[in-house]
């Protein structure tokens, strides 16, 4: 299979991890005769040093005309700390998945046996968890009508939604629901806000249409507790663009590290793949980045081609690395010399050489950089 693929790094750690993401898929194009051609393109804070713009129209040409999209991460402190900028970096992130439909954002959790002890849960509460979270991706209060007074005292974020915006992400939900445990749980505030009764009718209506799916209901300060409590009782949960964000972040804490997950955005016509992480820019060029849910996420890419032999064992080579502890420091307490690049490199020579996976590991230990 040949894939035009946009490489978009982005801020921060972005340009390391992808760096990581693509040396993986280039391992599995090698291995089983594909073509994975890369295209780069300027986002966020480092396209507003050079363009001005934190989305230029060069990136957007590269995105459309692309089969998909890789992406890094984005953000730079300096906006963080001033509320006042009209130009930012996540106006770049926002504005390709608006450009270009993408309203179903897949995130999966899965706690890894091997990593149990890192979260700060206890280890019988997230045993076994795997469930995945579909956010809506291109409306609601990150894309409604905002206002602020001229005086500056009064600002308004609209939350709004239309049956059909539900709709569609509904299905796409329901639908991998039928492949998983087949159930699924709307979480709404319904009890308060009009947006959520509107999201709960619409997916009442649909239910019928999916009769071996096992539909429940959940306000988003309830489903924020069960998500601590008991995560191993969720299999899909959909939900709205805020709360889906607010979610998936706290269900980092289940995995052990926010550097583990991944995420597709996927439109009818485009798709783009992304750790769902962000610029973390006090780690840039340490080495200390966690590279595994940008290769995880080319896993993803994978998979939405059809290439699944291809995804599986890119996993393989992250279960491998995890059970090695040939991870980054946020993972690692065994050895103190695994960096970003290394952590990449161990699952590319997997890719190639999956038998020989200790030996590689050694070599990799003693700092050689070509692994043979």
């Amino acid at each position: 299979m040949k894939l035009n693929i946009a490489l978009l790094p982005g801020d921060g750690i972005g340009p390391e991890v992808t760096a990581q993401a693509v040396k993986v898929l280039n391992a599995i194009a090698t291995e089983f005769d594909h073509i994975f051609n890369f295209k780069r393109g300027l986002v966020g804070g480092a396209a507003i040093k050079k363009t001005g713009s934190p989305l230029p129209d060069e990136t957007i040409k590269i995105a459309k005309e692309a089969d998909a999209i890789l992406f890094g991460a984005i953000g730079e402190r300096k906006y963080d700390l001033d509320p006042n900028a009209k130009i930012r970096p996540e106006q770049g992130l926002l504005g390709i998945r608006k450009l270009l439909d993408l309203y179903g954002n897949i995130r999966p959790i899965i706690a890894y046996d091997d990593l149990l002890n890192k979260s700060s849960l206890k280890k019988r509460q997230i045993k076994d968890t795997n469930f995945v979270i579909y956010r809506e991706l291109t409306s609601g209060i990150y894309f409604g009508d905002k206002t602020l007074s001229e005086d500056g005292n009064t600002a308004s974020d609209i939350c709004k939604y239309s049956r059909f915006e539900i709709e569609r992400v509904a299905h796409m939900a329901f639908k991998a629901a039928q492949s998983r445990k087949r159930k699924l749980t709307l979480v709404d505030k319904a009890n308060v806000l009009e947006s959520s009764r509107l999201w709960r009718r619409v997916v009442q209506e649909l239910a019928p249409k999916y009769p071996n799916v096992k539909v429940e209901y959940l306000y988003i300060d309830n489903a924020t507790m069960q998500l601590i409590i008991n995560p191993r009782q969720f299999d899909v949960i959909l939900t709205e663009n805020m709360f889906g964000d607010i979610l998936s972040e706290e269900a980092s804490v289940i995995v052990g590290s926010i550097g583990l997950l991944a995420s597709a955005s996927i439109g009818d016509k485009h798709a783009m793949f992304e750790p769902i992480h962000g610029a973390y820019t006090k780690a840039i060029n340490k080495g200390i980045a966690n590279p595994i849910a940008s290769i995880l996420s080319a896993a993803m890419l994978l998979d939405h081609f059809g290439l699944d032999d291809e995804a599986a064992l890119v996993r393989k080579g992250v279960d491998k690395s995890i059970k090695l502890q040939i991870t980054t420091p946020d993972l690692n307490t065994k050895y103190d010399n695994i960096s970003t690049s290394k952590v990449g490199d161990f699952i590319e020579d997997f890719i190639n050489n999956p038998e020989e996976t200790n030996l590689n590991f050694k070599n990799i230990h003693l700092g050689q950089s070509t692994i043979i």
